[in-house]
């Protein structure tokens, strides 16, 4: 028997071997970020205008209005370094989760 916490790092861990890696190494890091914080990464297909979306774990109606609940992820930004710090600050202003708790841990 396994705990729901852990069931679901290895579950994200598996989402993250799967989807395609971004070309931009300070971007890449950031989504690893995410990802290691309970935010689902999916790159889009080709024809996208964006590489991907990133998606909040709790998508809660209280967090933020729902606002920050999807981002999107450029391929090309304009600045890479200040996108990654967008993603980041995404992730970190998460009212369900805030930046120094465990993934799997909710605010309450």
């Amino acid at each position: 028997m396994t705990t729901p916490g852990i069931r679901s790092s290895v579950i994200r861990r598996a989402q993250a071997l799967r989807r395609k890696r971004h070309p931009d190494r300070e971007i890449e890091k950031a989504l690893k970020y995410a990802e290691s914080h309970g935010w689902r990464v999916e790159s889009t297909g080709p024809r996208a205008h964006a590489w991907g979306r990133m998606y909040c774990p709790d998508n809660d109606a209280d967090c933020r209005c729902g606002e920050f609940c999807v981002t999107s992820i450029w391929g090309t930004p304009r600045t890479a370094a200040t996108h990654a710090r967008q993603i980041r600050r995404v992730v970190d202003g998460c009212t369900a989760r805030g930046p120094g708790q465990e993934p799997d841990q909710k605010v309450g």
